[in-house]
């Protein structure tokens, strides 16, 4: 101790060390406990507001799942952590415009929010049959699909950011819209309620 020091300047710094180390290692614990975030994200470059729904396959079987609702130009994470697929299914419709992506992976949907178990006899149990697009992620940790439209080309292909899915011929591609107005396999011609976001 120097002359300068006192006894109570000293017992003072102790005391703020203390507090501060637990602090330190909660924020230190915070850093190691949470890795960058490894999500399906959907990203919509277009000038409309689209429906979502999401199809896969996990340690449980197929399961899809609707309706996100995604605003002009915004992202929507649809599920989070990790992901345990390679191929994803979406659906998606254009609620201000018309017309649909969609493909040839037949799926169950309906026209209200859904989590449904399964692929099989949609219609015998009571859901639309419905193609979704495949999105191959190339087994990685996270990926966001960019959804486009018609005039737009698609950006460079980045890991975990894929090409974008934009409007095109019906039919010759699977992902790519089918012209307004035209109705999904086997669904009703109806657009789906307007639910709110799918959490």
């Amino acid at each position: 101790m120097t002359a300068t020091d006192s006894p109570s300047s000293t017992s003072r710094l102790t005391r703020l060390l203390r507090g501060a180390i637990p602090l330190l290692a909660l924020v230190v614990m915070g850093l190691w406990s949470n890795p960058a975030a490894a999500d399906f994200r959907l990203c919509n470059n277009t000038s409309s507001r689209v429906g979502i729904a999401l199809g896969y396959k996990d340690a449980e079987g197929w399961t899809t799942e609707g309706w996100w609702n995604v605003s002009s130009r915004t992202c929507e994470t649809l599920l989070r952590g990790n992901l345990v697929a390679r191929f994803y299914y979406i659906y998606a419709l254009d609620y201000d415009r018309g017309g649909e992506w969609s493909g040839q992976a037949f799926m169950c949907s309906r026209d209200k929010e859904f989590t449904i178990k399964g692929t099989e006899n949609c219609l015998a149990r009571g859901f639309d049959r419905t193609g979704f697009f495949e999105v191959d992620t190339g087994e990685q940790r996270a990926w966001t699909v960019q959804l486009t439209e018609a005039n737009e080309q698609p950006p460079q292909k980045l890991p975990g950011m894929p090409g974008g899915v934009g409007p095109g011929s019906p039919g010759t591609m699977p992902g790519l819209p089918n012209p307004p107005g035209a109705a999904p396999p086997g669904a009703s011609g109806l657009p789906p309620a307007a639910p709110g976001n799918k959490q």
